[in-house]
Order: C-alpha cells, then structure tokens, then sequence
C-alpha cells in the first residue's frame, strides 16, 4: 500500500523522545526542567563538557526494544516514530559520521534504532524516525542561532552558553558536516520507514530543506516527510504540539508569520498532531500531570473523526523502561476508545 493512503488510515502511532537527558529525569543541580525534560541542557547551559558525561552513565539495562512494540500494538498503534537525534545533538542509533552515539560513547553499546526497526518488522508496525535537523547544541555551528530567546524553556534556540559568539555561526558547516550525512545514515541503514518527523525549522536555507527531502525521496521515494522540515517542503503537516482544532486545518486561516506549523495544507491530506501523556516529552521525575484515560480516548476520537493521525508520546527512563503511569495510562485509554466510551 502506498504509504499515504497507510498514513491516511493509520489513525495512531505512538513516538518516544529517549536520549541522555533522560538520565537527569528533569532535575539539574536542585533545580527542575519544566515544561520539557528533554530541554534540560539549554534550559540550564550546562555546557558540553559536562552534559557529555551523561554518556558514560548511559546504560539501559532493561530496554527492550520488543516490549515497547508490543505495547503499541496492543494499544491499536500502527507506527512508531523514535528520537534518532534530538537538540542536545546526541544520535541514539551507530552513526559513523559522528562517535556522540549511544554505541560508542555509552557503557549500553547498543544500535537502539535497529532494536527497534527489528522489533516494528516483527509486529506489523511502520517505523518513523525523529532527526532534528536545524538545532544540535553539541555542533559550535548548530542552528538557532539568528532566532530570538525561548521564554518557557530554555537559554536560546542555539547553544550560546559554550558558543556564545553568534557573529561567528555558519549552519552551513554543521549541515554539510553532520547534518546532511546522519540524515543519509539513517534513511540508508534501518530498513523501510514510513516517515521522517523533522522539528523547529529556523535556520535552513531554502536549498538546504530542498536537499534533504529530494535525498529522502531518492533513497525511501514512499517515506513521508512532515511540515517541520521547513520552506515548504514536506508531505504532511504536523499540527502544534498537542494541538486540537475545531475544524479541519485546510479549512482554517493561519495569519501568524512565525508559526513553525500552523494550520499549513497538506498536499495530499495528511494530517497529525503529536502530543505528550503529561507535559514533558522527556522523562521526568518530577512531572505527574497525567491525563486522564477518558480525556485520552476523547482526543483520539476527535482527532481520527476528522481524518487527523494521534501520534502520543512517551519519555522512557534512563533504564529503559516505559513508565508505568504511561503504560496504564495507554491500555485504559485505549480500552474507553475501543468500548467508544
């Protein structure tokens, strides 16, 4: 089946945001990362030489990659999209363009990305990969850095705590070094995927969003590309973070200029909105805002009624483990949403 009209019936998927900052559970030196652990490195500057350490405690004794897809098949899931990347710059999967990945830098020593491509081969599930393709804070020339500062979470979009001279940034170093290469890396290296979920476009030329989606197309012409990749090039929109319109999205005028995404039409009628269980995307200790399973089953139904993907996220733990307020959370919502309750 053509993967968009897959996506189009899809209806749920669930994503994960697993990396070093879940190793911090969303606490820093007495003080705590909200709304989003997985921010916790611009929110408090801890500078590179410092947060890099964080690999050496990396060890996720119980992961299993098996497990975690289980679940999302049990809870009527049809994807599951991964962090490849996220903004602290750290691949959770054996990039040989760069040794700040979870097999050469960690004690764990494992490809999480391939455990997880086998296990979705396994249960039926389609495999999506997370890479954030504009920000990476570990790179002197990351993204970000021509963007204002972050009011709820965080320093600056860029890291500006090790690399504070924006004068001197040039993206296009970061992209033609790491960028551009890990995105090669991974859409050559595990197998089919359905889609590529980029995120925060802010610092990309035009050119560059063009060179990443024609190299997605030539390498997985059926994987998808979401609306985060920037300059209008993608093939779904992906909606606000936990985002429920009142009406269709094409159907909406969005007059604000510096929406990263915003109510975008989809070329071909794809549409999904991402959205966390509590309000950080990243493990934490500290965050017990669950919501409800009837609040849960709610959304879904509303979103699959009008023809819009319920893609929930997860933050695993530092062990590895899905937490257990998630998991029960998951198998009670989805037992409301079966019984349309």
């Amino acid at each position: 089946m053509d993967n968009r009209q897959w996506f189009r019936e899809a209806g749920f998927g669930m994503m994960a945001h697993w990396g070093l900052y879940s190793v911090l559970a969303g606490e820093h030196r007495g003080r705590i990362a909200r709304p989003y652990a997985e921010w916790i490195q611009s929110q408090f500057a801890i500078p590179i030489a410092e947060y890099g350490q964080l690999a050496g405690a990396f060890n996720p004794i119980y992961f299993d990659a098996d497990a975690w897809i289980r679940l999302a098949k049990e809870c009527g899931m049809k994807y599951f999209v991964i962090t490849s990347k996220h903004h602290d710059g750290f691949a959770m999967y054996h990039s040989k363009v760069d040794k700040y990945n979870v097999v050469d830098a960690t004690p764990f020593g494992r490809d999480v990305i391939a455990e997880l491509g086998e296990a979705c081969y396994k249960h039926g599930l389609k495999l999506g990969l997370y890479y954030s393709q504009d920000l990476d804070w570990h790179e002197p020339h990351g993204g970000g850095y021509k963007s204002n500062h972050i009011p709820c979470c965080g320093v600056t979009w860029d890291n500006s705590w090790d690399f504070p001279d924006a004068e001197k940034k040039d993206y296009s170093i970061c992209f033609e070094n790491k960028i551009m290469p890990q995105v090669e890396e991974i859409l050559t290296g595990y197998g089919e995927l359905c889609l590529i979920w980029f995120d925060v476009p802010m610092t990309l030329t035009e050119a560059q969003s063009r060179r990443i989606f024609e190299a997605v197309k030539k390498y997985q012409p059926n994987c998808l590309i979401n609306s985060r990749l920037g300059n209008g090039a993608y093939d779904y929109v992906s909606l606000g973070d936990n985002e429920i319109p009142d009406a269709m999205p094409e159907n909406i005028e969005n007059d604000d200029p510096n929406a990263i995404d915003g109510f975008k039409r989809s070329p071909y009628g794809l549409y999904e909105t991402a959205a966390t269980l509590n309000d950080t995307w990243g493990f934490s200790a500290y965050d017990q805002n669950w919501k409800t399973p009837e609040r849960i089953a709610e959304i879904h139904r509303k979103l699959n009624g009008m023809g819009i993907n319920y893609l929930l996220n997860v933050g695993p733990d530092p062990l590895g483990r899905i937490p257990a307020p998630s998991v029960e959370l998951l198998r009670q919502a989805t037992r409301l949403f079966e019984d349309g309750k």
